[in-house]
Order: C-alpha cells, then structure tokens, then sequence
C-alpha cells in the first residue's frame, strides 16, 4: 500500500511538472504572437502623419500605449545607442522597454526595490536570451547615479524610464551624469495641471504606507516638466490612460514632434485605484479622488514652498 502511495505523488509530481512545461511554452508562443502583432502595428503607423503621439499608441509588455509611442520616438530621432534604463518595474513583464528589448534587441539594466520580483525576472527566458541587468535596489536621490553607473552604459543613453509612485521628481532631480535621447516619466493625474508639485521626500516613500487611498505619491505633470525642462527636455506628449509623459532632448526634437506645454498634453486620468484603510478598492473617480487625499503637504517645486492639496 506503501509503495503504492508514493508511485501515486510521484506520478502527480511529474504530471505537474509537465503541465508547467506545457504552459510554459504556451507563455512563449503567445508572446511571440505578441511580438509579431507589434511589428504589425508599427508599420500601419508608419504612414501617419500626426505630431499627436497618442494617435500611435499600442500595447503588447506596457501598460497601456508606451509600446507603440516608443516604436514611433525610436524612428523619428536618431538614436546613437540602444540602450535603455528603467526602474520600479516589479518582475519586468509589463514595462516601458521590455517590447523594445525583445523587438528591436536593445541592451537594458533595470532596477525594482522588491528582491522576489527581481528574482523572477531572472527566472524568465528573455533575461538569458537579451542583453538585460537587473539590480535589486530601493532607490534614493542620495544613491540614484552610484546604481546608475553600474549599467556600465554611456552617457548618451537611448531612453530612461521612471514610474517609481512616489520620490519621481527628485529622482529626476538628482541624475547628474546620463543625457537620455527619450526621457519617460510617470506623473500623477490627480493633482491636476497649473500647480507644479510633488509630494514631499521621503528616502523610505512608500505610495499606500503614506496614505491609505494610495492616490497621494509623485509630482504633477507640471512638475515633472519643470525638471526636465530644466536638464533640457521638451514635452512632446503623453499617454492616453494619463499617467506617462514623454520628453525628448532638446538638440533632437524636428517637426515630427510637437513641443507641448503641460496644460496642453494634460488629460484626467480615468484610473480607479482608490482604497480604504483596510486596503479594499473603493474605485474613487473623478474629483472625488482629490478628496480623500485634501489637505496632504506637497512642495512647490518652483517656490520649494511646502503647500497642501
């Protein structure tokens, strides 16, 4: 009966591990059907005109449109090398730069301040088959170049990608050495366009250890413009879901891009992802987000005066 039983979970233990296989090469082939359906995408928009970066947006790893606007940035400005930084991109597989990654074979470095994520990203097939570093690491402006300069790229990088939910402004801030041709920065819709703001730093920022709605993390449109303006960048547009705006150097921007202010590239994000004190969503939309978080201290970025939403 003994033996019986342990054929019984050995047969079980193999099954298992067979199915895994299966539906590990299923992931594959479906992410190169993915793959395939870009390149698609990216030739029909070949033949448009618009300077409107959000007319060619698709998804296939962001989040929402990136991957398309990317494909788009990446043939309208010379790009001198292929390379790209991001950082808070939890395990890698829905970001910025992993279609740019795998589709046109750029060389990556990101970081992510959770050792499991990172972990898991090292497990995947598209870590050993790319030119891709991944670092471990909660990011601070006081260690921001120190992990920077372990990519071992040049200066003249291809793009970096920030979506941090929390220090983002001063992040940017404080990156004295890389030049990005395209720069890619999260902002908060929330605080709405015509303050430049941010929420005040703090080297431990955690976005729902700070407040509860975790609605209260970033800096405004407005602000993350300032700073890139000020490292001199220009606006040339941002993501229809509102989250993510998108710069290019100033010696490259031509006329397939047009520079864009904060108030006029600004749109309401429609995303929902309020929650109570028990961490349960709530779905808060509209101005009813601002709310849950009035009265919160943010900094002027201009003024460095501390004010309040």
């Amino acid at each position: 009966m003994e033996d019986a039983t342990v054929q019984g979970v050995s047969f079980a233990i193999a099954r298992a591990q067979q199915l895994f296989r299966d539906l590990f090469r299923m992931n594959r082939r479906i992410e190169e059907l993915l793959l395939n359906q870009g390149i698609l995408l990216a030739a029909l928009n070949e033949d448009k005109k618009s300077t409107n970066l959000r007319d060619y947006e698709f998804k296939i790893f962001s989040q929402g449109g990136e991957d398309g606007i990317i494909q788009h940035l990446i043939k309208v400005i010379e790009i001198k090398n292929e390379t790209f930084i991001e950082f808070g991109v939890e395990d890698f597989s829905e970001s910025n730069c992993r279609y740019v990654l795998m589709n046109n074979n750029w060389s990556g470095f990101v970081i992510d301040g959770s050792a499991k994520k990172i972990a898991r990203l090292k497990h995947s097939y598209y870590y050993w088959r790319y030119e891709l570093a991944a670092m471990n690491a909660f990011i601070t402006r006081e260690n921001i170049n120190d992990l920077l300069a372990k990519s071992g790229f040049e200066q003249d990088l291809g793009i970096l990608s920030i979506d941090l939910d929390g220090n983002d402004y001063y992040i940017l801030q404080a990156i004295d050495f890389f030049r990005p041709r395209i720069l890619i920065c999260e902002y908060n819709a929330i605080f709405g366009v015509g303050r430049n703001i941010s929420v005040l730093y703090d080297e431990q920022f955690n976005r729902t250890e700070k407040h509860s709605s975790n609605l209260y993390f970033g800096a405004s449109l407005g602000a993350m413009t300032y700073a890139a303006k000020q490292k001199g960048y220009s606006l040339v547009g941002t993501n229809i879901a509102a989250c993510n705006a998108f710069f290019v150097r100033d010696d490259l921007v031509n006329d397939r891009l047009q520079i864009l202010t904060a108030e006029e590239a600004f749109s309401p994000s429609k995303a929902r992802e309020s929650r109570n004190k028990q961490g349960v969503p709530t779905y808060a939309s509209g101005g009813d987000r601002i709310k849950l978080i009035r009265g919160m201290p943010i900094v002027n970025v201009e003024t460095n005066e501390i004010e309040t939403l």
